[in-house]
């Protein structure tokens, strides 16, 4: 292939060793607002089109969001172009951002999380039972039995008197959950320490377990997922059953009704304390639905003064405004 038929980079200026445009991963980045990835990968090509025609060696990066955003409005709709706008504000703060997804066995959390790091570009995922096979290293099961069994089979490992009253099956979760979260609570920590967006997922994330989860260091995000539909639920085990030889779904099929009870216990700590609850029902709209909370939740702190970078004052205002605009629409319509 001679040099006149290779595509021509465009190099992307303001970014570290001026790496060329990609359309992979503008398209990725699309996929924020909710857009299908082949027409968010039809974008990106037209974004780079419209690019070669300026006959620019280099962009700055941002003249390169201003023409993305231009060309996600035509090509896509005004309500691509205010979702693309908001995460960018997202991506503007100074601090690391922390998404917390609760939820029992089930749930579909790993493959939400993995997703989800996909879509808003983090690399850090971690589940709380890498956590809590990292403390079984340090306590014997003699020292602490429910650590050796899983969320739902805690209750086999409690070894202290039951009150009358009490759910042996959540008393045993609790205790179990109560130890994973101290070392969830150590990763959360470094994360802030270290300045790194981070997905932290599992059963033993439950909502008031962890510290304080509001901080000026870091945009931390709790969510709790579910499914409402029991049928839906125990159709996840016969899917897993089928994947995984290493996860065979009989065993959790056979403890489905302790799983539903972990689910309900987890859904009214939530409601204590306006943890959001997600709805898990379709992939997508799981998504969709999480990086709204994630947008919303990131530019609540950027409005109470949390410092924003300066490249990202101006884009922040503007995000600003379309929240400000939507909030007026709510309020008209109610």
């Amino acid at each position: 292939m001679t040099e006149s038929r290779r595509r021509k980079h465009i190099f992307i200026s303001e970014r570290e060793h001026g790496l060329p445009y990609s359309k992979g991963m503008t398209a990725s980045q699309l996929m924020v607002t909710g857009i299908g990835p082949g027409r968010a990968y039809a974008v990106a090509n037209k974004v780079e089109q419209e690019l070669q025609a300026l006959g620019l060696d280099s962009v700055p990066t941002t003249q390169l969001r201003e023409l993305t955003l231009e060309v996600l409005r035509r090509e896509a709709g005004e309500e691509f172009a205010e979702a693309f706008l908001k995460w960018q504000s997202v991506a503007e703060l100074d601090i690391p951002l922390i998404i917390l997804i609760g939820g029992a066995t089930g749930v579909g959390k790993s493959t939400i999380a993995t997703q989800l790091a996909t879509r808003l570009g983090i690399t850090r995922v971690v589940s709380t039972d890498a956590v809590r096979e990292v403390l079984r290293s340090a306590f014997t099961e003699q020292m602490f039995p429910t650590l050796y069994s899983s969320s739902f089979e805690a209750d086999n490992a409690v070894r202290q008197p039951i009150p009358h009253t009490g759910d042996r099956l959540i008393i045993g979760f609790r205790e179990q959950a109560a130890a994973v979260a101290v070392g969830a609570q150590s990763l959360i920590d470094r994360a802030i320490a270290e300045g790194t967006d981070l997905i932290l997922e599992g059963a033993h994330l439950v909502p008031g377990f962890l510290q304080s989860i509001e901080s000026d260091q870091a945009v931390i995000v709790p969510l709790l997922v579910v499914v409402d539909d029991e049928e839906l639920h125990r159709s996840h085990f016969y899917l897993r059953s089928r994947e995984s030889r290493h996860r065979p779904g009989d065993r959790y099929l056979q403890a489905f009704k302790k799983i539903r009870r972990i689910q309900k216990y987890m859904v009214s700590s939530a409601l204590m304390r306006g943890v959001p609850i997600i709805s898990h029902y379709d992939f997508d709209a799981t998504l969709t639905q999480i990086i709204e909370h994630v947008i919303a939740k990131a530019l609540e702190s950027a409005e109470r003064g949390v410092e924003i970078a300066t490249s990202g004052d101006k884009l922040l205002e503007r995000a600003v405004e379309v929240i400000g605009r939507e909030r007026e629409k709510g309020a008209t319509t109610r």
